[in-house]
């Protein structure tokens, strides 16, 4: 078959182009006029299409926790989202991917549920690292660990002494540890400030910008040390990107993401009571919003995951952001979030490579056809939101041999979207299993039309159409 636009993201660039597709593969791109005989065919017309999305950050909690979400609702907000390929994280699950029997587990669980393709993080624990290479062989990506609490019981945070003893397998298996980077030394309690539960300053207060820094000075020593690649998972302060910057500048195999809630939203925005904003690290002020987008201008992050973290309502507790769930869930909402931020400055001046936080940018009337964006700025937005959410997520999975990229050889897993539609998020609409989110009445700009899997359409026109076609990586 064949799929055609006017504005296909190719590596080199955003061109017009006809995409050749057979047994699920990409085998060549040609020109948009191009007419072989296919059975076939697809024609975008002037809709965007984009690499499928690769989100390496996703709690999906099935086996043990499916009440707070499962393969099922997961991968139907990821094919709504425009995302063909999820990293599924070794927690909330019960039990948690710490072994190779409970991986087994989860993939026993996942089979036949999926609707786009899902790989798997292993988890590092105290005392696991004899189940490390097993993980390896059986298929995990990489290693995911906790400096602080986790939330959950089966899944203990690691000091030094652990992480020693697990970093050597990590650098042997040339695998990355992904780390939640908060030192748990820096992160209080509140104290006194517990009588004002209600108020988003008590929680935000809890978990001040110096515990990320402190946590990645340490992992950075230690993947220098070893060897090691590390990734820091959902960077959410200025303090910490810049860190990671002095980390790169000394040679430390490091990487690093955001997430779409810090580049979207801001401290001084959340009202009293809205635990629905609660994440850990918690979405910081306005000027740590800004510096995130210049730090994934500037390479110095590398990727946008979602850590999209669901929860029952009633763990969100209501009104006490002391009590609340810390996570949000934005699966099918991240390529829309990060569009809505980066199309505006980008539209300023595509000579101006530094990103203004979202609120400065003024709002855009709905247009068709890109013609809201000069033809240079709309090909260098389309081509960093493909390098962030889809080419350097499937490196860092160890997928980019396959995923992440519209190219010959290359799994057939496109997105075909609007990218300057202005649309307002109605949460009950959402297919992830509940309906919790601070994007609830959000204008956001860019929405998906249809999703491909290896060449088969799996959502369009705002329903899925191909259930279960997603494989186990």
């Amino acid at each position: 078959m064949i799929v055609r636009s006017r504005r296909v993201v190719l590596p080199d660039g955003v061109r017009p182009a006809t995409i050749h597709i057979q047994d699920g593969r990409i085998t060549r791109i040609g020109p948009y006029e191009d007419s072989r005989d296919v059975n076939d065919s697809y024609d975008a017309g002037d809709f965007v299409v984009s690499p499928g999305i690769v989100d390496t950050h996703v709690h999906i909690n099935e086996p043990g926790r499916t009440d707070w979400e499962g393969f099922d609702t997961a991968t139907r907000a990821a094919a709504a989202g425009g995302v063909t390929t999820v990293v599924d994280m070794p927690l909330n699950s019960v039990p948690a991917t710490t072994t190779a029997a409970a991986l087994e587990l989860k993939r026993t669980a996942a089979r036949g549920q999926c609707h786009v393709d899902v790989a798997f993080w292993g988890g590092v624990v105290p005392g696991n690292a004899a189940h490390l290479d097993e993980l390896v062989e059986a298929g995990v990506r990489g290693f995911k660990c906790f400096l602080v609490p986790s939330g959950v019981d089966e899944f203990p945070a690691v000091d030094e002494r652990d992480l020693r003893e697990a970093l050597p397998i990590v650098s042997r298996r040339r695998v990355s540890l992904l780390v939640h980077a908060e030192a748990p030394a820096l992160i209080g309690d509140a104290g006194a400030r517990r009588l004002q539960p209600s108020v988003y300053a008590t929680y935000l207060a809890t978990r001040p910008p110096e515990a990320e820094v402190e946590a990645i000075r340490m992992i950075a020593r230690l993947a220098k040390e070893y060897g090691a690649r590390a990734h820091i998972v959902h960077v959410a302060s200025a303090e910490a990107a810049d860190e990671v910057a002095r980390a790169k500048a000394d040679g430390v195999a490091i990487t690093a993401e955001t997430c779409p809630h810090y580049l979207t939203f801001a401290a001084e925005e959340v009202p009293d009571g809205a635990t629905e904003f609660k994440c850990a690290p918690p979405i910081r002020e306005a000027r740590h919003r800004a510096a995130l987008w210049s730090a994934l201008t500037r390479g110095t992050l590398d990727l946008v995951a979602t850590d999209h973290s669901p929860a029952p309502p009633a763990l969100k507790c209501p009104g006490d952001f002391m009590k609340a769930w810390g996570g949000i869930a934005s699966l099918e909402l991240s390529l829309a979030a990060v569009n809505t931020g980066v199309a505006r400055p980008f539209s300023a001046s595509a000579r101006d490579r530094s990103v203004r936080a979202t609120a400065d940018a003024p709002k855009r009337d709905e247009r068709e056809g890109g013609q809201g964006r000069d033809r240079e700025a709309e090909s260098l937005a389309l081509r960093v939101l493909a390098r962030w959410m889809s080419e350097a997520p499937a490196r860092l999975a160890g997928l980019d041999d396959r995923k992440g990229r519209v190219a010959a050889g290359y799994d057939a897993d496109l997105v075909v979207w609007d990218p300057d539609v202005e649309w307002t998020v109605d949460s009950p609409r959402l297919q992830q299993r509940h309906k919790v989110t601070p994007y609830e009445g959000r204008r956001l700009v860019g929405r998906v039309q249809t999703t491909f899997l290896r060449g088969t359409p799996v959502w369009r026109d705002g329903r899925l159409v191909t259930a279960g076609s997603g494989r186990l990586l």
